[in-house]
């Protein structure tokens, strides 16, 4: 019975935890004429690979700051990297004058503020933050 117990406990945990996960969006704001992109797009604009939508016109990636776990779950989501990782990335391009990382948020509110302020930005948010003000991309 003990055991029983212990493990309804340890999956009540699990669920409880896999909940506080954000569901990360690629948005843009709804002034853009983008309607979407595949993963490896995303990807490539958000590592300074690539700095123009497939349309042509320039794309302005907006990051959430460090630390913050929408950003951790939109690297991981998208790049399959993790934190160490991306910093590790930036710090690599930076000091080979390659290029420079996003300039970065606060948080979803600052983040769909800024969208509306320029429709070449592109950025992340959580799915439930999603309102007329920004289209999902990704």
């Amino acid at each position: 019975m003990k055991r029983i117990g212990s493990a309804l406990i340890g999956i009540a945990l699990a669920l409880a935890n896999g909940a506080s996960i954000a569901d990360v969006v690629a948005v843009v704001s709804v002034k853009s004429p983008l309607t979407a992109l595949s993963k490896s797009q995303v990807v490539d604009i958000f590592l300074g690979k690539e700095n123009h939508f497939p349309s042509g016109t320039r794309a302005v990636p907006v990051d959430q700051a460090e630390g913050l776990a929408i950003r951790d779950e939109f690297y991981d989501k998208v790049a399959g990297k993790t934190a160490a990782q991306i910093k590790a990335y930036w710090s690599k391009i930076i000091f080979t004058g390659r290029g420079q990382p996003p300039p970065t948020v606060s948080g979803d509110i600052e983040m769909k503020k800024r969208l509306t302020e320029n429709a070449a930005a592109i950025g992340y948010i959580d799915r439930g933050m999603v309102d007329d003000s920004v289209r999902v991309v990704f």
